[in-house]
């Protein structure tokens, strides 16, 4: 089985920006271990196509680990804005200057010593050491999951099967070309053995496939029911000055959205209390939605011409330093509420 989906990826491997295929490797060039690390961590619970702008953009700012390392939080914590789970930038910052500072600027080959690193756990450890690396590691995503599903037939639903694909998987990672193993099952996943419709009759593992073979394929992988997100409320509270300028906050390193520009707002909860950062003629100016991964949250906007005072929480952002891009995505969704009412006449504009 591995050799014929190793035949198969030489001929049909994903393109990607932060890849070596197939072809490259065979004239010895060998995948950069920084390209590899910055793709795990944006690909964790984010999809390929949203990735590849934002690691495009990354790699030209800030080519090397030590670029990366060198950086102004607040710079990258901008250009992340959009791709969600923010933590996941703070860690990329911390794990570049711990890779400087205690590795001499070249990331680790072992799974142990990258999972010691800052934002690494065990699935991007593996990955990283099994791709940029070639350790005969274990790399089991959701495409290697729902492959591996189908490949053994396994009617345990996720995600108590989880240790079973694993095992599965780990019986078939080689100890020959395992990064490429690891991407072959993955391109597999998502090409190929997709989630609807698979494609079973031009999979290079069709013939000992026993899902196949049962004609259970579109029956695996088998998921638990899921529960309903709970549901949240909230304010948020956005203001502009006479001259243009913007009140904005730096939320706080830890929690949600932690270190990332936003509007100042309440609490999220059942019945969050109005807490207005300034004293003004506050006034509703509608609602903006937003589904996280554990709950969905619903923010009635307010918005207020503001006076020239001082705020209790925040601070006054000049309007051609205010760039709607670099606010995670629910503040884009609050900004493109409140927008429309605070169309502040700007010093010097005509009419």
């Amino acid at each position: 089985m591995t050799a014929a989906l190793l035949a198969w990826y030489d001929r049909h491997a994903r393109l990607m920006p932060w890849r070596t295929g197939p072809a490259e490797k065979a004239a010895g060039i060998r995948p950069d271990p920084y390209r590899v690390w910055l793709s795990e961590v944006m690909l964790q619970q984010t999809t390929v196509a949203a990735v590849r702008k934002y690691h495009e953009r990354f790699t030209t700012l800030w080519p090397s680990v030590a670029d990366l390392a060198a950086a102004e939080d607040a710079d990258v914590m901008a250009e992340w804005a959009g791709l969600g789970y923010y933590a996941r930038a703070r860690n990329l910052l911390k794990c570049a200057r711990v890779v400087m500072a205690d590795h001499g600027g070249r990331f680790p080959d072992t799974h142990d010593a990258l999972i010691a690193l800052p934002g690494i756990g065990p699935y991007t450890a593996a990955a990283i050491a099994a791709i940029a690396f070639d350790r005969p590691e274990t790399v089991v995503d959701g495409n290697v999951e729902r492959v591996m599903s189908r490949l053994f037939d396994v009617s345990t639903p996720l995600p108590a099967a989880k240790p079973e694909l694993t095992d599965h998987a780990a019986r078939l990672t080689p100890r020959d070309r395992p990064g490429d193993h690891a991407q072959a099952v993955m391109d597999l996943g998502a090409t190929i053995c997709t989630p609807r419709n698979p494609a079973c009759g031009i999979c290079p593992l069709r013939a000992p496939c026993l899902a196949r073979q049962r004609g259970t394929q579109d029956d695996r992988p088998v998921k638990a029911p899921k529960k309903p997100k709970p549901q949240r409320t909230g304010y948020a509270y956005v203001g502009r000055r006479a001259d243009g300028a913007w009140l904005v906050e730096t939320r706080p390193d830890k929690g949600l959205l932690g270190g990332m520009l936003g509007f100042p707002g309440s609490e999220w909860g059942e019945t969050p209390e109005p807490t207005p950062p300034l004293r003004a003629e506050w006034r509703p100016a509608g609602e903006a939605r937003h589904v996280f991964t554990h709950f969905a949250l619903t923010l009635t906007v307010m918005v207020a011409e503001l006076p020239p005072a001082n705020p209790e929480r925040g601070h006054f952002l000049a309007a051609d330093r205010f760039d709607p891009t670099a606010l995670p995505t629910v503040m884009r969704k609050v900004h493109e509420v409140a927008a429309p009412h605070l169309d502040v006449e700007r010093p010097g504009a005509s009419g």
